[in-house]
């Protein structure tokens, strides 16, 4: 079975879990701050979970007016940040958190449910760093934070 495994793998160049156990990744720094911004308790939990399983300091907020200010007071040091809020949508988040000195800096990375070009468009003309929809892997999730930490 593994001889068969190592063929498939080398055919279609895909990786068995150990290879991506061993990949070396940005070593987190304790204290390291992600600021979670979703209307969903189910992608809030997921998301919370799997930072926390691997080092990271979870925020939660579950629109945009308190993640705005959640951001300014504990200066996390990245932003997953949903579209579709209740309120201030997600693109109107990223504008105002783009204008203040205090978050301007501040990695984001756009999550939805909504894959249209459209959307990845604006969220990077509108400033974002990354873009991811859902549903999302937890490699996925690491990926876009190793980019945004690279």
């Amino acid at each position: 079975m593994t001889a068969l495994f190592e063929l498939l793998k080398r055919l279609f160049g895909g990786t068995s879990a150990e290879d991506r156990r061993a990949k070396q990744r940005p070593r987190v720094r304790k204290g390291t701050r992600v600021l979670i911004i979703d209307d969903s308790t189910t992608v809030v939990t997921l998301l919370r979970r799997m930072l926390e399983q691997n080092g990271y300091e979870p925020i939660e907020a579950f629109d945009g007016e308190s993640g705005i200010e959640m951001a300014k007071e504990k200066l996390p040091h990245a932003i997953f940040l949903d579209i579709v809020l209740p309120g201030m949508d997600g693109f109107a988040a990223l504008r105002a958190l783009r204008r203040d000195p205090l978050t301007a800096n501040i990695p984001v990375i756009m999550i939805s449910g909504n894959e249209q070009a459209t959307e990845k468009f604006w969220a990077e003309k509108i400033g974002a760093d990354d873009f991811m929809k859902k549903p999302f892997s937890r490699a996925e999730v690491f990926a876009r934070l190793d980019r945004v930490f690279g």
